[in-house]
């Protein structure tokens, strides 16, 4: 209440000193809305101050602004999803050479049981799992068949996800790469994804229907993806075949945001890898940019975070944890100077912090895509962290 009431007498004291026109002037405005921008949004993204975020020359004490940080991004995701018992039933299964794939059923929560992958290397003891997070990539009929390869699913599921990864993944199933190596591998579809997706057509256009509506149920779109992402992490914790003090979560563009956001609300995930999303707000929030049109920016934007936390100051809250971050220099969805931006802050929490050799950050001569020689970078960062420590 007390910060409330400071925070209006601030703003009071701003609106007292900003100038105004003439009480004489006729003039007024003709719009005030211009490619889908108030026509102030620049003299807003001017004067706006990351209240909450962590400046790395001062003299703050990192972990408390860890743990505050983390119960603002947690806040940000508006209600929390209620836990239950998992009571995982397997639906069917697959001997894929050195690991077997199986399809299971879960509940996410008391009012949801849906279908998950997962991916379980053969051998005695347990194994590090991976959290495989899909992209959004406006194509809605597949989600988690975008990071491992389709279990007991029809030949049109697996042409459609075939030609997916052909496209952004280099042919690359990524969890069924990571099973090879030894991983648990588990991915779920979010919430409008896969068979989580809309029973109507046109799903592109309904996207901001379904957030709208959320929020009028005290939610929101992009915190029930984040949320459930977490309720994913403890199904895995839960699996005697895994070792639940090494865990990691990789994802692609959508599945990247999720990745920071995952890390930055837990530390039951040790190490992350995000491809192909960091920015700023600023950077993004440009004419045309395709965080300005609505609809998908909606399954990654959290009610209020903004006005404490940009992007990469929720990405420093993974901090001091292994972290790698991956941006294609051709990528047009990411101006390449906020993504540098972003990335020389996040360089600066890690250093200040001691952490240095644990954050990787790099820009690549490719667009919007997480090649195979990404991959492969990408898989020696979680070996490293994963299989190969004291």
């Amino acid at each position: 209440c007390e910060e409330m009431i400071a925070r209006l007498e601030k703003d009071r004291a701003a609106w007292r000193s900003t100038p105004a026109l003439p009480a004489s002037s006729q003039h007024t405005c003709h719009y005030g809305v211009q490619d889908h921008l108030p026509i102030f949004h620049r003299k807003a993204l001017a004067d706006h101050r990351f209240q909450s975020a962590y400046q790395v020359d001062s003299e703050m004490d990192f972990q408390a602004w860890r743990t505050a940080a983390r119960s603002q991004i947690l806040e940000a995701f508006q209600d929390r999803l209620p836990g239950c018992p998992f009571e995982p039933v397997l639906i069917c299964e697959e001997d894929r050479g050195t690991y077997t794939a199986q399809k299971v059923a879960f509940n996410l929560s008391p009012v949801e049981r849906v279908a998950g992958y997962l991916l379980i290397p053969k051998g005695k003891g347990t194994h590090p799992a991976i959290i495989a997070l899909h992209d959004h990539g406006a194509h809605f009929s597949i989600g988690k068949e975008k990071v491992i390869r389709p279990v007991g699913e029809s030949a049109e599921c697996i042409r459609d996800a075939s030609e997916w990864v052909a496209g952004l993944y280099g042919g690359r199933f990524i969890g069924d790469e990571l099973a090879q190596q030894g991983y648990v591998v588990f991915a779920m579809d979010a919430l409008y994804w896969g068979s989580r997706g809309s029973r109507e057509e046109d799903p592109y256009a309904r996207q901001q229907a379904l957030a709208s509506n959320l929020f009028q149920l005290g939610m929101s779109w992009a915190g029930t993806i984040v949320q459930q992402d977490l309720r994913s992490v403890e199904f895995v914790r839960s699996l005697a075949q895994v070792d639940p003090e090494r865990i990691g979560a990789v994802g692609l563009s959508m599945g990247a945001n999720r990745v920071f956001h995952l890390l930055a609300a837990t530390d039951h995930v040790q190490v992350g890898a995000a491809i192909c999303w960091m920015t700023t707000t600023r950077g993004v929030l440009q004419p045309g940019n395709n965080q300005t049109l609505g609809q998908s920016a909606f399954s990654m934007l959290h009610p209020g975070l903004r006005s404490r936390l940009d992007y990469p100051h929720v990405a420093a809250a993974t901090c001091p944890r292994p972290m790698l971050f991956y941006c294609g220099e051709q990528d047009a969805l990411f101006p390449a100077d906020s993504v540098k931006e972003a990335f020389q802050y996040l360089r600066g929490v890690w250093d200040h912090a001691g952490a240095g050799e644990s954050l990787i950050t790099q820009c690549w001569p490719t667009g919007h895509v997480f090649s195979v020689e990404m991959q492969d970078k990408v898989f020696e960062f979680m070996g490293r962290h994963l299989k190969n420590r004291d």
